[in-house]
């Protein structure tokens, strides 16, 4: 079967989230039994599309017992998969809830390396897919080069595909030389971009109109956290501002945003929609506690609230 999305993850993770009360050094800190997630940025993408009614391959790579426990949990939500068995034990992740103060600590471990084999099991998956949007999201394993993404969207771009990336740091840099048809950068990694120190919202759009005149991407999303985000594209420019809403958890509030945008692309919706569909997402996501994603039914009713004004 065809897909019209495929999501790559090179680093997943085996999500465990916990509440607990009080930060003491050195004392016992007693945590609530865990909850365990699949996580990575391209397995969040499929999953907000999954919530959304859409359908995508969920590519990514998994090892040991904590990819066992990943791959099963990912199938429970009825994902189509492609999973590449590795060498190396897939990493964990702990997020841990203090509930007196209702902050979230976020420890986030290193992927073991890829072999050699591994990564070009990845690329050759890629360029023999025929799905027309390819999303790569997500940090990169141990002793990955910053190119592999760029290396992701030479593929894409050969087969005539539409390469979406999602990521930060010197392999969104390398990626952007190669081209790509969406990236997603927030105010902070834009400014680098572009090679300034600072930038203010209000020069944002600006800002990633010069990566769109440059051919470095034919759309820039820049997400401007609890303020919304911009499109830019060669002919458009739109602003959504971001719904104000009761915030749990930004765990995935990024991933959502981008599954509610490549979904709506691939419905064929207006650039504004796709915006509005992943300012929707991004926004629910935060609504729920740990690494929950969102709920289909608080999308709709922020999608609604968007569009109405």
């Amino acid at each position: 079967m065809n897909h019209a999305i495929l999501t790559v993850t090179v680093n997943p993770s085996l999500d465990k989230s916990t509440t607990f009360t009080g930060l003491i050094p050195e004392q016992k800190i007693r945590c609530t039994p865990p909850h365990y997630d699949a996580g990575g940025g391209g397995i969040n993408v499929s999953k907000a599309i999954a919530r959304l009614g859409g359908d995508s391959l969920c590519l990514f790579l998994a090892g040991g017992s904590s990819g066992d426990l990943l791959q099963r949990l990912v199938e429970s939500e009825g994902i189509p998969t492609d999973v590449i068995r590795t060498k190396n034990s897939t990493r964990e992740n702990l997020i841990a809830l203090e509930t007196g103060t209702n902050a979230q600590y976020r420890f986030g471990f290193p992927g073991a390396e890829l072999t050699a084999d591994e990564q070009h099991q990845v690329l050759e998956k890629i360029a023999s897919n025929p799905a027309p949007y390819v999303v790569a999201s997500g940090s990169l394993n141990e002793g990955l080069t910053p190119a592999f993404y760029a290396q992701i969207a030479k593929r894409v771009a050969e087969k005539g595909g539409r390469f979406i990336v999602d990521t930060s740091g010197e392999a969104l840099a390398q990626t952007l030389e190669a081209g790509v048809f969406l990236a997603k950068p927030n105010v902070g990694e834009l400014a680098k971009l572009v090679g300034t120190a600072r930038l203010e919202i209000d020069e944002a759009d600006d800002a990633a109109r010069t990566l769109v005149d440059a051919g470095k991407a034919a759309i820039i999303v820049v997400s401007l956290g609890p303020q919304g985000a911009y499109l830019v594209s060669k002919n458009e420019t739109h602003f959504v501002p971001a719904p104000n809403v009761h915030k749990r958890s930004t765990v995935g509030a990024g991933d959502s945003m981008v599954g509610g945008m490549v979904w709506a692309l691939s419905q064929n919706k207006p650039l504004k929609e796709v915006l509005q569909w992943g300012v929707a997402c991004g926004s629910a996501a935060t609504m729920n506690e740990g690494t929950q994603l969102f709920k289909a039914v608080d999308v709709k009713r922020l999608f609604a609230w968007l569009s109405a004004r």
